[in-house]
Order: structure tokens, then sequence, then C-alpha cells
């Protein structure tokens, strides 16, 4: 079945969300910013939801997303997204947590490159996922934006001082 992709601005740029009406594969934020938004009056039914629980996130009105998503990896890609799915509104993991919760502490090498290649952005909380240490690691969206998403979930709201 053919998949088309529209654009939506959003707080951190423009989203490109892809799909049909099986569902969403894959939602991820454009490098550039001349990138033409897609006209909302004509967004094909089978986005508005996606679209509408994006917004609702971005107002902080949604902690969770509950859309049809059909993302497309290996067996064990599917096992990590999966397991970030789980991964509450709000909290952190680590890989090695995360390897840990898949029966294998030694993948934890697997499981950041299964979180690199995560095709559906926000929708599957990879942004959730962070170093033993603590540390804000790799995001393929832009560290800048990492913070964002971990400040605007963050239950305490801490006026920044830099």
């Amino acid at each position: 079945m053919t998949q088309e992709t529209i654009t939506v601005n959003t707080p951190l740029g423009v989203a490109l969300i892809t799909g049909n009406d099986k569902g969403i594969s894959k939602v991820s934020i454009s490098k550039t910013s001349d990138v033409e938004l897609s006209n909302s009056d004509t967004i094909p039914k089978h986005f508005q939801e996606t679209v509408s629980q994006l917004d609702s996130y971005f107002e902080g009105k949604r902690a969770s997303f509950d859309l049809q998503i059909t993302p497309e990896g290996t067996d064990f890609q599917q096992k990590v997204w999966k397991e970030l799915t789980k991964i509450p509104f709000g909290e952190t993991r680590s890989y090695m947590d995360i390897a840990k919760k898949l029966g294998n502490p030694k993948a934890i090498r697997a499981v950041a490159a299964a979180n690199g290649k995560n095709p559906l952005w926000i929708i599957i909380p990879c942004h959730r996922v962070i170093g033993s240490d603590g540390s804000l690691t790799g995001y393929a969206g832009g560290l800048w934006r990492k913070k964002w998403l971990l400040e605007h979930e963050s239950p305490v709201k801490q006026q920044s001082l830099f």
C-alpha cells in the first residue's frame, strides 16, 4: 500500500509524518527549515489523529499516544521500541535499564543502536533514554531537542538560570 507524507509545524521544527490508512510508519524532524507545510485543510483523514495528538502533546495536554503505528525494523529493534513505549511520561531510563528489561545486559550497544533507528519521533519516546551517568547522550534530532523534550515532560518546571 502506498505511503504518503505530510508536514506539520511543531515547537521544535517541521515534523514529517509518513503513513497510510493502516497506520503511521514514520515521524521525523526536518533537518532544514525550507520545508513547505501541508495545508491543514487538506490533511488526509488517516493523519488527522496523529496531528491532533502531537498538538496536544506540545500543548502539555497529552502524556502518551494512542495511535495505529507500523514502524519497520528488525525483531530486536521492535522489542526495544516496544520497551521504550513503557517509559512513563516525565521519567527516563538508561540504555542499560532497557538492555536489562530485555534480558540481556550485554546488549547495551545494540539497544543504543536500535534507539537511534527509532522511526517514530516522540511517539516512541527515545528521548527518554539517557546515559547510565544521567548524561544526555546522542539524539538524532539534536541534543537541544532532547533537552527541550525532557524539560517539557518534567513534572517540576524550573526556571532556567542561564
